[in-house]
């Protein structure tokens, strides 16, 4: 008689794996596909935003001009003339960089990871915003550092606080429309920041993939062009044009560069060169200075809608700040309401948010709450925010 298996898999996970959770977002994302949701939960752009027919017409040229280096494998640092269209657009924006600092990545997700990977020991310290972006957390999670929080107001990381990430590999902030609360920091606290941050040693990361998503004015210069040499720059295409294309980029300090290539050809030899064809063709002739105004249009118009919505629907005791780009407003509700516990009563009613207590390395705030305006037509919106608002009876 065999014996029975005591064990019924050989496999051993690597200790790191255990810090590896799913993505809440997405895991909620499943559920706003069932019929009738209204879901201010995603931070998918509009896919009425997509240029579609210059993507068509993008790929005829390099299928018919390119076709074999297209479909070829590609230098891992990225094809040549879209990094330095990207170092020309930094340029422009008060960065000098030179094209060999620039690595296109799988997504400006992939950029986190590889620099994680270069920058990250185990036991470690990163510092963050409070909240910050989720997919950071995650990306950073399994190369197990202490993750530490810097107090933050409306304006961002408070300077004067920075002193508690003394010694850490990096702060992670951004700066421009910020994932999940939408905050915009100012020129002053930008420069005050940097002052800070320089000061003390302490190297920043920053990520934009909402920079161009303003609405009534530019956001302020990067952090990255005010201190070149301690800033790894983050960059995407994903809200420009496409998430689906997965082009992002790095821009980092020469002393990081070879370590950033290497980790990069570990990971995945090089990002799709056929993508990063398309999208240059797309591109090159200044394509998005015509195309990008048209996302903000629309987005503003959202964002409109949703802070109507909000002002209509919601019960005293509720708080947000107006947006002035990008995707998210960021909602308290009354003190004692914890949106986890209450999204479940908002899906039953037909809406759907993220709650916000995942957004924070610690000490989270059970009664903050993401919603996105971008993938919704107004009218749906409001419909959206006044089931929330029903959600809510009861609860204060």
């Amino acid at each position: 008689m065999t014996a029975p298996l005591v064990n019924a898999t050989p496999w051993q996970l690597a200790r790191r794996a255990e810090s590896m959770n799913p993505s809440v977002i997405r895991e909620i994302l499943k559920v706003t596909e069932h019929p009738g949701i209204v879901s201010l939960a995603g931070g998918l752009p509009s896919p009425d935003s997509f240029p579609i027919d210059a993507m068509r017409e993008a790929t005829t040229r390099v299928l018919r001009d390119h076709p074999r280096e297209a479909l070829q494998y590609a230098a891992s640092e990225g094809f040549a003339p879209l990094r330095e269209w990207v170092a020309r657009q930094m340029a422009a924006q008060g960065l000098a960089v030179d094209a060999p600092q620039v690595l296109i990545t799988t997504g400006s997700q992939q950029g986190l990871d590889l620099t994680a990977k270069i920058l990250i020991d185990a036991g470690s310290t990163v510092a963050v915003e409070s909240p910050t972006y989720l997919g950071a957390l995650q990306a950073f999670a399994p190369y197990e550092p202490e993750v530490i929080s810097v107090p933050c107001d409306d304006d961002g990381p408070l300077p004067d606080a920075l002193g508690i990430a003394q010694g850490a590999r990096f702060l992670y902030m951004l700066p421009n429309f910020q994932n999940p609360s939408g905050r915009c920091m100012s020129e002053h606290r930008r420069a005050a920041l940097v002052d800070a941050a320089r000061a003390l040693g302490l190297p920043i990361v920053e990520d934009n993939p909402y920079g161009d998503l303003w609405f009534d004015a530019p956001p302020p210069p990067s952090l990255a062009s005010r201190w070149p040499e301690g800033t790894v720059y983050l960059g995407s295409f994903s809200k420009v044009l496409a998430p689906g294309l997965r082009l992002g980029y790095v821009i980092a300090p020469p002393a990081l560069c070879p370590k950033l290539l290497q980790a990069k050809q570990a990971a995945d030899l090089h990002t799709p060169g056929f993508n990063q064809r398309v999208v240059y063709e797309v591109i090159r002739d200044g394509f998005l200075r015509t195309h990008v105004p048209t996302i903000r249009a629309r987005y503003k118009a959202q964002r409109d809608a949703m802070r109507a919505a909000l002002e209509k629907h919601l019960p005293a005791g509720c708080r947000w700040n107006v947006p002035s780009g990008g995707m998210f407003f960021w909602v308290e509700l009354p003190e004692g309401v914890d949106a986890t516990a209450l999204l479940p009563k908002a899906v039953a009613l037909g809406m759907a948010y993220v709650p916000g207590a995942a957004f924070f390395a610690a000490a989270p705030k059970p009664n903050t709450l993401r919603l996105s305006f971008v993938t919704v037509a107004p009218a749906e919106i409001e419909r959206g925010v006044a089931l929330l608002a029903q959600a809510l009876k009861g609860t204060a």
